[in-house]
């Protein structure tokens, strides 16, 4: 819930961050759309540079609830995304057996690649859903009503490929920076000292949380970039890229090294509060419930003891 409450309020910051320059131009080239996930409406011209003016031009095109363009997509996959990832990480730590920062990074990196089956159909359709009608003030018609039907109508026009467009750049992305994302965290935590006795705890969680998440988005951020044109290619009929090697080449040769950082800090911006309140609302989720889990264990241990008070090695193996 607390990831959910996040992706509503973090979508308008995600959205501003997506190039844009199609607001502009009714028919831009290819080479700009889907300039990272965090970027289809970042202004790439230098008088509108600054991310407080962007709200100022979108107001009378999209009115508010252009802001939350392609929201949908993401609030029905943001739930299975999270339970995928802490589910998959918790049991390969287990399997793992030894809590170590090498293990920390093999688990988080799992639970990266296996969420990508979720993870890469729903970002193409918040992209998609994002994309249309931009290039106008007004937009006559509609492509997609929603992102269910922007997945249908992909699929039947382009098939399993087509709804998973882009996955292999989304593991590229994923696996790596979900494997920082828990060495960080657990590295953060432990310099920090967050004991369930720490009167700072939830603070100091909070803090371990947010920076984990700007430490996985820089490590992977370049990636993400080719992964949302590859995303967006073919928006308006044509594509563009012929493969992700492609896309690099063409976007360093008609915007420099500096394309691979378009729209970071936006991204970094909406990143540190909602991986601080996702990491923070699980972590102590789980100390909760283990806490009931030693006290029913505990209030059911005196019976056994003091019906056999004469066989004490009994006990740790009822535990």
């Amino acid at each position: 819930m607390a990831a959910s409450l996040l992706r509503f309020c973090g979508n308008p910051v995600q959205l501003l961050g997506i190039p844009y320059l199609q607001l502009f131009f009714p028919t831009p080239p290819p080479a700009v759309l889907g300039n990272g996930i965090i970027q289809l409406w970042l202004i790439a011209d230098s008088s509108c540079s600054i991310h407080m003016k962007c709200p100022h031009y979108l107001s009378p095109c999209l009115q508010m609830l252009g802001l939350y363009k392609g929201i949908g997509s993401p609030m029905m996959g943001l739930t299975f995304i999270n339970a995928i990832v802490f589910g998959v990480q918790g049991n390969a730590m287990r399997k793992l057996e030894r809590d170590t920062p090498l293990n920390q990074f093999l688990a988080g990196a799992a639970a990266g690649a296996i969420q990508c089956v979720i993870c890469c159909p729903m970002e193409l359709a918040k992209t998609r859903m994002q994309m249309q009608g931009t290039g106008e003030k007004k937009s006559k018609k509609k492509m997609y009503k929603n992102s269910l039907d922007c997945l249908v109508r992909i699929y039947k026009k382009e098939g399993f490929k087509g709804i998973n467009r882009g996955m292999v750049t989304t593991l590229m992305r994923e696996t790596p920076g979900f494997g920082v994302y828990f060495l960080a965290y657990d590295m953060l935590t432990r310099s920090l000292g967050c004991e369930p006795e720490d009167p700072y705890m939830i603070p100091k969680l909070l803090f371990a949380g947010g920076m984990s998440g700007i430490a996985s988005w820089l490590s992977t951020y370049p990636v993400d970039v080719i992964k949302s044109r590859l995303q967006a290619d073919g928006v308006g009929g044509v594509n563009k890229y012929n493969s992700i090697m492609d896309c690099v080449k063409q976007s360093l040769q008609k915007e420099g090294y500096r394309v691979f950082t378009r729209g970071l800090t936006s991204t970094l911006l909406r990143a540190f509060p909602v991986n601080a309140t996702t990491f923070a609302t699980v972590t102590l989720f789980l100390m909760y419930m283990r806490q009931g889990e030693d006290c029913s264990i505990q209030n059911s241990e005196p019976q056994p003891v003091q019906l056999q008070p004469l066989q004490p090695q009994t006990q740790p193996t009822s535990m």
